[in-house]
């Protein structure tokens, strides 16, 4: 018989269930239809319900006008109808695999939908959690840190919109903010939201391109394939997504089939090729030409002479993607998807005669011969560093460019951002002093009409790296003279062609050496001397002070030789590779022989 003792302890012990975790490299998106007060429904959920099939309905058709010919890298963008806690939503989760670009169009989708339908309110997260925030990252409050964002970002009306604390607690929070309450602010607290131009451009930043961007995420180009996967990726262009996936993660288990002493019972024989204009996602096109695979037994000699590049680039492109096509519908693992049910139909279509092959002249002269540029996936480096160093005022008709006009953006975008933080003044260890937004809307958005001081060739003063005083203060603390006479010159003088780099770096280590005990800092004798001998005070103060310089002396001479020893180590460390020893002393412009000692 079960007491009230028992039911207590029972209680006592319950645990909620956890909610799951959002799996890597997803996307979650929630809508609420939110509209403002207005006199009393009848029937509230069910005009809510109609409210959010209509914005289904707006989504289907922006997908359709905007993505008619878009390739999702795993999953695509969806919304269904739910109900939690009472409340009813739209809702949805997409795994976007390894192309973040995927998750973007999903931002543009939502917030486009924000501004057709001016009573609804969207959430959307990520594995990382408020990515928009991350985004937005060295613009946000200083209160609004990861452990607190949760249900205070939304999107409204096209417009970021962040719930901040009650007037008076901004400056230590830490309570969560549930999805009631937030909802409930929503409803009846608007004026507890922070509206900054200068955070909503941020954390949309990645969006300035679109909608024109959406077709630069994909890629075509030029591939020799059997004819059969060239049917397939014709009826649909999307299965070129999972098929290249299935190349990328595969296993011993799903080569199997490309192991077999003959091409028999192959689905896609290499025979009745044909050179085709194939749409991949540029992330899967970089997957699929980043892959080592070597030429299967079933595949051995159907690939032209090496010799004729353009020809074998193209065979060999469509080698991978017709083995990766095979191990997608051998693989026991990806028989529950959808794709691959579909795949098998329109197959069986085909050998029953219902449907038939394209021939040579129906592809060439219906189907698109596109081929795209491959410049994207092409990095100089030296540009690249030409790029982290930042550029001056002119010197973008002589640097070269790398990857795509998009990635150097977003890169020239980052170094602006840390160049700011260097400047800022209020910065510490734990990160710059962000602005706070609860004051005016016109103290956030930084209406400040004071200009930067520039230089003659535009460039931020604050913002500027003075080599030359660098250089004097690292030399002053090693305790070496900032003349010209300096070991800087001497190391210049080190040619990088020498054919005993190991004698070099030891030559170095002597003059350094050298210069120190020029300075005084190694003769612990001469400094104890200089000191008893009354340089610099008279011997009243000597005898009061002998042992406070002595121990400073010591002290300072330790960190003399151990910062000259430890750079020497590191340098030797790096082994001609880059490291904090080597970027120090190139920023000095001094240039260190590598060491080739195995």
């Amino acid at each position: 018989m079960t007491t009230e003792e028992d039911i207590a302890w029972f209680k006592s012990t319950f645990r909620p269930i956890p909610k799951p975790e959002l799996p890597d490299d997803s996307v979650e998106y929630f809508i609420y239809h939110l509209p403002s007060p207005t006199p009393a429904v009848i029937d509230e959920a069910a005009e809510t319900r109609v409210r959010l099939l209509e914005v289904q309905r707006t989504a289907a058709e922006l997908t359709k006008d905007l993505l008619k010919d878009y390739i999702w890298q795993r999953e695509s963008f969806k919304l269904e109808i739910s109900k939690d806690d009472g409340i009813t939503s739209l809702r949805g989760r997409t795994n976007y695999g390894d192309s973040i670009e995927d998750e973007w169009v999903m931002v543009y989708l939502l917030r486009e939908l924000t501004k057709r339908h001016k009573d609804i309110w969207v959430r959307v997260v990520d594995s990382d959690g408020e990515f928009l925030l991350i985004e937005a990252a060295g613009t946000l409050p200083e209160w609004l840190e990861p452990e607190v964002a949760d249900n205070r970002v939304w999107i409204h009306q096209g417009n970021l919109r962040i719930i901040k604390p009650k007037q008076g607690a901004e400056k230590k929070v830490t309570e969560k903010l549930t999805f009631p309450e937030a909802r409930r602010i929503i409803l009846e607290e608007p004026d507890r939201f922070i509206k900054s131009p200068i955070i909503q451009e941020e954390a949309f930043y990645r969006l300035r391109n679109y909608p024109t961007q959406i077709s630069e995420n994909l890629h075509s180009a030029i591939v020799t394939i059997p004819r059969k996967v060239a049917y397939l990726l014709h009826q649909k262009s999307a299965y070129i997504s999972p098929a290249v996936e299935a190349l990328y993660v595969r296993d011993p288990i799903a080569m199997r089939p490309l192991k077999a002493k003959d091409a028999s019972d192959l689905v896609f024989k290499p025979e009745d090729m044909v050179t085709v204009s194939v749409r991949f996602t540029r992330v899967g096109y970089a997957q699929l030409k980043s892959q080592d695979f070597p030429l299967p037994s079933t595949w051995a000699g159907k690939l032209p002479s090496t010799e004729e590049r353009e020809s074998y680039a193209r065979a060999e492109t469509g080698m991978k993607l017709a083995c990766g096509f095979e191990m997608l519908l051998h693989d026991p693992h990806h028989q529950d998807k959808a794709s691959v049910r579909e795949m098998k139909m329109v197959l069986e279509d085909v050998e029953t005669g219902y449907e038939q092959l394209p021939t040579d002249e129906e592809i060439e002269k219906t189907w698109d011969q596109r081929e795209d540029d491959e410049k994207w996936m092409d990095i100089n480096f030296e540009d690249l560093d030409r790029e982290l160093k930042g550029r001056k005022k002119g010197d973008d008709k002589e640097a070269g460019n790398f990857g795509d006009e998009s990635a150097q953006e977003n890169l020239q975008r980052i170094v602006a951002r840390f160049e700011e933080f260097l400047n800022d003044n209020s910065a510490g260890f734990d990160g710059a002093d962000f602005i706070d937004d609860f004051g005016s809307d016109s103290d956030v958005d930084g209406d400040d009409d004071e200009e930067e001081e520039l230089s003659s060739d535009g460039e931020d003063k604050d913002a500027s790296f003075n080599e030359e005083e660098f250089a004097r203060m690292m030399k002053e603390m090693m305790g070496m003279p900032s003349g010209p006479d300096s070991i800087r010159n001497r190391v210049q003088e080190l040619g990088p062609d020498e054919d005993d780099d190991t004698e070099q770096i030891q030559d170095l280590s002597r003059q350094m050496e050298a210069e120190l005990k020029g300075t005084g800092v190694l003769d612990l004798n001469r400094s104890m001397q200089q000191l008893s001998s009354g340089e610099g005070g008279s011997q009243g103060q000597k005898a009061e002070s002998s042992d406070a310089n002595d121990e400073a002396v010591d002290e300072q001479t330790n960190e003399h030789i151990n910062l000259a020893k430890n750079l020497l180590e590191s340098l030797q460390g790096q082994a001609g590779t880059a490291g904090p020893a080597g970027n120090l002393l190139s920023m000095m412009n001094m240039r260190m022989p590598k060491d080739d000692r195995s």
